[in-house]
């Protein structure tokens, strides 16, 4: 469960510094950094920057997420949020995230505004990517539009990237989310992984690489699992079915 928020800290603006990132370190201590200086930080770290939250009645369903990539639980507000979790965690670019990371705490032409972000991803390559999770049909209010015009600006001043998305595409999230039950450590199919691995050299059929063994239905959890950590490459613009072709991935590929 996140912990209480108590925020007591408060920016002091000076000319040079318009806009603030208040947040909560990985020991529960409130910060406060201009966004001049936000690059520097390790967000993806960050405790929750406010309390999700959770009382009978409420629209949406809150929550907890394992992330194989983090190997930590993290907080959730909404169910459709668990999912661009999901796709995050899924993602091979992906080395950390976190949710709720920061208040903005901004001053621009129009006046002062705040907003905590969705989600904080950070890439293999030290790049950015900061989600706000909304439901389709709140995507076109003009309060929203001018959210995340407003968060757009900040990220791409700060040298991070910025989308608001909403529902993700129906063939991804349902590969991904079959898969993500795979995702957690192996134990009885350890044994497996290098023969697998082995047999799939060049590509085939999942159905064909399972008939090889004798413990079929061992064999295809193990195969999920090393398609979900992209040990097995496959075709993700297609359903998954027993005749979806899977082979050993390049072992220099950063997946």
């Amino acid at each position: 469960m996140s912990p209480p928020r108590t925020r007591t800290l408060r920016p002091v603006r000076a000319a040079r510094d318009r806009n603030f990132l208040q947040y909560y370190d990985p020991c529960g201590t409130e910060r406060l950094v201009p966004a001049s200086q936000a690059a520097a930080v390790t967000f993806e770290n960050a405790l929750p920057a406010r309390k999700i939250p959770s009382h009978a009645g409420q629209h949406h369903t809150p929550g907890h997420y394992w992330s194989a990539t983090t190997d930590r639980m993290i907080d959730y507000e909404s169910y459709l949020e668990s999912k661009w979790m999901k796709l995050l965690d899924f993602d091979p670019e992906v080395v950390s995230f976190s949710a709720q990371p920061f208040t903005i705490d901004g001053h621009d032409t129009e006046g002062a505004w705040r907003h905590t972000p969705d989600l904080f991803a950070r890439r293999r390559d030290g790049s950015v990517l900061l989600l706000d999770v909304k439901e389709d049909g709140r995507m076109t209010v003009p309060a929203v539009i001018s959210q995340a015009r407003r968060t757009a600006e900040l990220c791409q001043w700060i040298g991070w990237d910025y989308a608001m998305v909403g529902e993700p595409d129906a063939l991804r999230w349902a590969n991904v989310s079959w898969l993500a039950g795979y995702r957690r450590p192996l134990l009885a199919g350890k044994t497996l992984v290098d023969r697998l691995l082995m047999l799939a050299q060049r590509a085939v059929p999942i159905g064909d690489l399972v008939s090889f063994q004798p413990v079929p239905e061992l064999a295809r959890s193990v195969i999920y699992h090393l398609m979900w950590h992209h040990q097995l490459a496959f075709d993700q613009t297609r359903p998954l079915r027993d005749h979806t072709h899977v082979q050993a991935a390049d072992p220099r590929s950063p997946a």
